[in-house]
């Protein structure tokens, strides 16, 4: 079953990929590439037998551009967010992704924000280029983690993401994603089938904070993630 699961989402990839590709180069501006990345997501979800539920906080605007940080439990977190988020989109994301072929030709090709961890100089000027494109009205998701939890607990909150929100002067959306260290651990191929549960917290609006204070904007984002960890009350699925 893994392998069979596995060639679907390769063949998979491989073609809608190849199809974002030409919708960034013959339709650039629109929303058809979030479209195929929603489909792409909706199948995989599907093929391995994992739905999803979604509850969002009321404060949430979704014609204002913001800074959605995201926890990273399992690789199945990326579909499962493209799912749910109620608005057109990019991630922050690492700088090798652009070089795996199709997938990573079009993340760069539809103006995901590649950032080399290894570069610092480099990693200021893409979040620098990330700041005016929210400033226009994109809204980014960043798994403020960096990477995978290795046993589903919240680990420390990098900074980038939080100074991209200041930059740009736009509320953080705070992301709770429960359940797909359950489904899908890091290390695992096997995914077991089940539920996961996105939250879209309380907008923390990033006004009161500066630089020299973004700590205590770390600290109570962070908080709120946690907070929203803890199963929901009331969830509509998709």
């Amino acid at each position: 079953m893994v392998v069979f699961q596995a060639i679907f989402i390769v063949l998979l990839t491989a073609t809608l990929g190849t199809l974002a590709i030409l919708s960034c180069l013959l339709l650039p501006g629109t929303s058809t590439f979030i479209r195929l990345a929603r489909l792409w997501s909706w199948l995989i979800l599907k093929a391995v037998g994992v739905r999803i539920t979604v509850s969002s906080h009321p404060a949430i605007d979704p014609s204002r551009p913001g800074i959605y940080v995201a926890n990273h439990q399992s690789q199945l977190d990326i579909p499962a967010l493209v799912l749910a988020m109620p608005i057109d989109f990019r991630v922050v994301a690492k700088r090798e992704l652009a070089f795996i072929p199709v997938f990573g030709w079009a993340l760069w090709l539809a103006g995901f924000v590649l950032v080399d961890r290894r570069d610092r100089d480099s990693a200021i000027r893409s979040l620098d280029r990330a700041a005016r494109r929210v400033r226009a009205g994109t809204s980014i998701v960043v798994f403020a983690e960096g990477t995978r939890s290795p046993d589903g607990r919240l680990q420390a909150f990098k900074k980038g993401g939080f100074v991209l929100a200041l930059q740009a002067g736009v509320p953080i959306v705070p992301v709770s994603i429960r359940g797909g260290h359950a489904l899908l651990p890091k290390g695992s191929l096997k995914v077991r089938r089940g539920t996961m549960e996105i939250v879209f917290g309380e907008p923390v609006e990033t006004s009161a904070y500066t630089l020299e204070t973004k700590d205590s904007l770390i600290d109570l984002v962070r908080r709120r993630v946690a907070a929203g960890l803890i199963p929901p009350n009331s969830l509509r699925s998709i």
